[in-house]
């Protein structure tokens, strides 16, 4: 169930954007008209009535009079290196941290939205977004872009595993891979005893990568993806984020 704040906070980093804020910024009315329009019981948020110090998250509504108040925004795609331990999601019942809690106080108010996961466990490359066309072409099954993953698993890798990773194969569940290309080489010295395999794949099935291990009798230690079609994670911080430019922009609309 969608929340909104006490108003407690100052609208610096605090989640979400204060109500009066909003509807001014939606070109509603001055902050000023918008307290008075609280007051008379005239705004809803998610359905209730709206008080005065309520803040707006991005899945959050709000209405005027019955009619449905939205902010225009412009477009914005940003690149988190999602940390492990981190669900990718906009919100989650269990209270844990998803990839919202990670956006700037300046991109708070916006409604953005998670392109595709990264499991719980996993790291790397995540990209947050308004713009629905574009999230929806980048998730679409016809997309063919490239998602590429740095995978650390214990021990040695015959060639046999990664003949059957690179062909193509049938997992434990019936869903069949597509094949992958895949190059091992060993992990560097704080990985002793580890391989480190870059898997690039052109299919998402739920834990594709994690379910493939299994199946061949890999102990996944580490999962990563470090790029996506011609964007790459580089030496993006885990936990932080950047914008994306207008040129990466315009690569992902080309190729989503």
């Amino acid at each position: 169930m969608p929340s909104a704040g006490t108003g407690s906070q100052p609208d610096d980093g605090a989640a979400g954007i204060r109500l009066n804020k909003y509807l001014a910024a939606a070109g509603v009315c001055s902050r000023r008209k918008a307290d008075e329009l609280i007051e008379q019981g005239r705004v809803l948020l998610n359905g209730r009535t709206a008080r005065a110090g309520d803040r707006v998250l991005p899945e959050d509504t709000v209405t005027l009079d019955g009619r449905a108040v939205a902010l225009s925004e412009p477009r914005v795609c940003l690149m988190l290196h999602k940390p492990v331990r981190v669900v990718s999601t906009v919100s989650d019942p269990q209270g844990r941290t998803t990839v919202l809690d990670f956006v700037p106080g300046e991109y708070r108010h916006l409604r953005l939205y998670p392109v595709g996961r990264l499991d719980y466990y996993s790291e790397g490359l995540i990209l947050l977004t308004n713009d629905g066309a574009l999230a929806q072409r980048l998730m679409h099954p016809s997309n063919c872009q490239h998602k590429v993953y740095e995978v650390l698993v214990r021990g040695q890798v015959t060639e046999q595993v990664l003949t059957t990773m690179r062909q193509g194969m049938t997992l434990a569940e019936g869903d069949v891979t597509r094949p992958a290309k895949v190059v091992a080489r060993m992990a560097d010295a704080s990985d002793r005893g580890a391989t480190l395999l870059t898997i690039t794949l052109q299919q998402g099935l739920n834990r594709q990568i994690r379910r493939m291990c299994r199946d061949c009798g890999l102990t996944v230690l580490r999962l990563r993806r470090v790029a996506e079609g011609a964007l790459s994670l580089g030496s993006l911080p885990p936990g932080r984020v950047r914008v994306l430019n207008e040129q990466e922009l315009a690569l992902l609309c080309r190729h989503g």
